[in-house]
């Protein structure tokens, strides 16, 4: 029976370019100089520090177009809120989200069911599995889902026949 899965993944290597380019830029541009701004990936995300809220939007700004420059979905971004660490300093801290929680599980299949097509969705771990009889269904159901605008980047994987 024809399957396909759904994942939500991100391509750490491209996230891991996409820092390092930030922070260069970073150290090299004239509007961050002194102002002690760095951009790093840590275990737990993307830690965005400079000495100014004003430096620190910027900064962000510029991770966020490297990231999209390497097809990083800004989907999968959570967080992020500037806060005021000792020493007048800010910090940003961005986590990467990776995989689909049981809610949003639940969500998609249920949007799924709701296209009225013949297909069944099985929820596992932290991806889906969509199977039918048809080809044609399960191409419905991919478009439908990249029409719905997803609140997390979706990648359609291991089509089968």
């Amino acid at each position: 029976m024809p399957s396909f899965d759904i994942v939500s993944q991100v391509d750490m290597q491209e996230v891991r370019n996409a820092v390092d380019q930030s922070a260069r830029e970073i150290v090299n541009r004239y509007d961050f100089k002194g102002t002690g701004s760095t951009v790093t990936l840590t275990d737990d995300g993307i830690v965005v520090d400079s000495n100014s809220e004003g430096r620190l939007d910027a900064a962000v700004d510029v991770l966020k177009g490297k990231l999209v420059r390497r097809n990083v979905s800004l989907k999968s971004l959570g967080g992020g809120e500037p806060k005021q660490v000792g020493g007048g300093r800010y910090q940003a801290t961005f986590t990467l989200n990776q995989g689909i929680s049981q809610d949003a599980a639940k969500e998609l299949s249920k949007e799924i069911r709701d296209m009225k097509l013949k297909v069944q969705v099985q929820i596992q771990g932290d991806q889906l599995r969509v199977q039918g009889k048809k080809r044609d269904d399960l191409q419905q159901v991919i478009a439908g889902l990249k029409a719905l605008d997803f609140r997390l980047p979706l990648q359609y994987i291991n089509f089968r026949d």
